[in-house]
């Protein structure tokens, strides 16, 4: 079995990392690999939503080895690691430089750990299992996140709680990471991957044109002034009113039955 797995299921995507026995830690070629898949995934039309998750109970992901991965990198020089992480796509793919304007779910089965935690942020919504862990454990280990992890974290559950995990490396449960907005639903264990992809296959009936320009304008609007944000939103607006989704929208509401849309 490959290390990273992509499964069609309708409309839904469902990526999972297949590396128990390293706590679904990605080394280079799994990193590689979940890269195309996400290239694939953004690329194919048939393709509206994706759930990413960890084989196992024990772990989402654990990040990279610090010693096979993360020192190499941190230590390259300098052009060579600007060409390579800060310009190329992040751990994961989606941390960086790689924007996605679908629909992605994580499915936190466990431990999502440093560059683990960060793939999980970069995700549009978290389900989680009880037992799951979260934690950015860098300053633990002399240095601190570089896929996201600084930038989204207190954009979802706002400045303090992100600084208490950035600065103390400290874990934190799935029950305290529903209380701060962390997460969005905890499942049991055994119902988790299959009310994930339920939501996931519930997102895939909606109408792709809206995700993809609505998650765009969220994405794009991060840190501009006001008045600038809601012009552009307009803009995204009235785009997505000349389309044929928007047509079947609104027939399909007049005559009472489910939309089907195709993109358009």
């Amino acid at each position: 079995m490959a290390d990273i797995s992509c499964e069609k299921h309708g409309g839904v995507r469902l990526i999972t990392i297949h590396r128990p026995d390293k706590m679904n830690s990605l080394d280079f070629a799994a990193n590689d690999a979940l890269i195309d898949i996400w290239r694939a995934f953004d690329q194919d039309d048939d393709a509206r939503v994706a759930v990413i998750t960890g084989e196992g109970e024990q772990a989402f992901c654990a990040g990279a080895d610090l010693k096979t991965y993360t020192l190499p990198f941190a230590q390259s020089p300098a052009p060579e690691f600007r060409r390579q992480y800060t310009n190329g796509p992040g751990f994961g793919g989606i941390t960086r430089n790689l924007d996605i304007d679908k629909p992605i779910l994580a499915a936190v089965n466990g431990f999502a750990i440093s560059g683990g935690f960060e793939l999980a942020l970069a995700c549009d919504l978290r389900f989680c299992s009880p037992h799951a862990e979260f934690a950015l454990q860098d300053a633990k280990w002399g240095f601190h996140a570089c896929d996201g992890g600084l930038i989204r974290l207190p954009q979802i559950v706002g400045m303090g709680h992100a600084m208490e995990m950035i600065l103390s490396g400290e874990r934190v449960d799935a029950e305290h990471a529903f209380r701060i907005g962390l997460v969005n639903r905890i499942y049991p264990q055994a119902e988790l991957l299959s009310k994930t992809m339920d939501y996931a296959q519930m997102l895939a009936t909606r109408a792709p044109l809206s995700h993809r320009f609505a998650k765009e304008v969220v994405r794009r609007s991060m840190g501009m002034h006001m008045s600038e944000a809601l012009q552009w939103e307009s803009r995204s607006f009235r785009d997505v009113a000349f389309s044929e989704d928007l047509q079947e929208g609104l027939a399909s509401f007049k005559e009472r039955r489910p939309a089907t849309f195709k993109g358009r």
